[in-house]
């Protein structure tokens, strides 16, 4: 019996995604093939290997075919599918140009192909899925801010009602956190780095100008190139898990305060478009934001991941490199389709203005005994909280703050309206920064 394989049955957040076709089987073998015919050109670029070798290399990696699955077989004598893959990629040059063969994977090794063609795909996934992903989120959000800058929201503390806010400071929360992660993940973009340092660091297999040829590899793969080699040094898987992250983190903070908001009791905000039970046809759950919950929950384990291959001894660890190749594309996967998710669900959300009132009206007064406490302390001194407690016990909240005219919740909101201006101001700076390509 054939194996099936793999097509995202228990992931709905990234299956069919962007994210999902950029980290596939055949994208990586894609982006190892690539590698290859890279350091072909820049050993030709820097007169190491001849050009015409450079260009069979290039064009047959482009046009080879290799089953997916038959790799990852043959990757079980060496650990890794770049062995095997190299074979067949010498096969198919030879058979192209026998001259040109003794220039396949020159001065290279494994490590240095996957880390590349892994980086390669970061880069894609970061360019489109995560990057767009979040800036339609943040343009939704930031029109959702905007409109409800002044409408008021029960603030609430330990899943209780605490002070009145806004739902427009609610979601420049939201939108503040999604431009850090923005921010994190272009900065990181920005200099993903080619990995090539040979057997063990040292390009010592290469004759020439070893340092010029790392250059040109990582001006071939449009990644920058490092001060050294990072077999060992795994700061830059880090930092790309890092901001991975932060932006399924982001992205879930959001969805799960609109899974709070949407509930049936508050009815603050709908808008999923699905949501369909198998039992209960009368149900709309708020499923695109479950599942951006659930990858900003099932990140962290990725992250921790990535964050443990910092640990490598030597210059080639065993076992710590291997570690990370499925949480490299399980982190790249949720980022992708949270982001995703995150934009259809700010562009498809609709307050209800209406039920947040009647839910502050739900509530008596509770709201504003703060500001009565306040109001009342130049008369009782420390006694003022003591005196509002034992008023809304009695149920005799409402008169009293009624009594000293303090029964708005519009005026009570603080910095509220302000902390909204702010965080739009930043928004239109980060979009005028980033069409200038800051």
């Amino acid at each position: 019996m054939q194996p099936e394989s793999d097509q995202g049955l228990l992931a709905p957040i990234w299956a069919g995604s962007v994210a999902e076709a950029r980290t596939g089987d055949g994208a990586l073998i894609r982006a190892m093939l690539s590698a290859e015919a890279a350091l072909a050109r820049a050993l030709a670029s820097t007169g190491l290997a001849p050009a015409r070798a450079a260009e069979v290399i290039t064009r047959v990696a482009a046009e080879l075919s290799i089953d997916p699955r038959a790799l990852a077989l043959a990757a079980r004598s060496g650990g890794n599918p770049v062995i095997p893959l190299v074979r067949e990629l010498r096969a198919a040059v030879a058979a192209a140009d026998p001259d040109a063969v003794e220039w396949v994977h020159r001065g290279t090794t494994s490590q240095d192909v996957l880390d590349t063609a892994f980086m390669t795909v970061s880069a894609a996934v970061l360019s489109d899925a995560v990057l767009p992903g979040l800036a339609g989120a943040t343009e939704a959000a930031a029109r959702l801010a905007a409109e409800h800058r002044d409408t008021v929201l029960a603030g609430r503390t330990l899943t209780q009602h605490a002070v009145p806010t806004t739902f427009g400071v609610k979601v420049a929360g939201w939108l503040s956190g999604l431009l850090d992660a923005d921010e994190r993940c272009r900065q990181v973009r920005a200099k993903l780095p080619a990995q090539l340092g040979g057997a063990a660091g040292t390009l010592a297999a290469l004759d020439g100008p070893r340092v010029a040829v790392a250059e040109a590899f990582a001006a071939e793969c449009g990644l920058t190139a490092r001060e050294t080699p990072w077999h060992t040094v795994r700061t830059p898987v880090a930092e790309l898990a890092g901001a991975l992250a932060l932006a399924t983190g982001a992205c879930g903070k959001a969805a799960l305060d609109v899974t709070v908001l949407a509930q049936t009791e508050l009815g603050e905000v709908a808008g999923d478009p699905g949501g369909e039970s198998s039992a209960m046809p009368q149900k709309r759950n708020p499923v695109t934001a479950a599942l951006v919950v659930a990858a900003a929950r099932e990140a962290p384990g990725a992250l921790a991941g990535l964050h443990l291959a910092l640990l490598a001894e030597n210059e080639r660890p065993a076992g710590a490199w291997h570690a990370e190749w499925q949480p490299w594309r399980a982190l790249l996967r949720l980022a992708g389709g949270a982001a995703a998710g995150t934009a259809r669900l700010l562009g498809d959300l609709r307050p209800d203005p209406a039920a947040m009132a009647a839910t502050v009206r739900r509530g008596e007064g509770a709201l504003l005994a703060e500001r009565l406490a306040g109001a009342l302390r130049p008369e009782l001194g420390t006694g003022a909280a003591a005196a509002v407690r034992e008023a809304a016990l009695g149920g005799r909240l409402p008169a009293l703050l009624a009594e000293h005219g303090l029964d708005d919740p519009a005026g009570y909101l603080g910095a509220a309206p302000e902390f909204v201006d702010r965080t739009l101001a930043r928004y239109e700076r980060h979009i005028e920064g980033n069409a200038h390509g800051a």
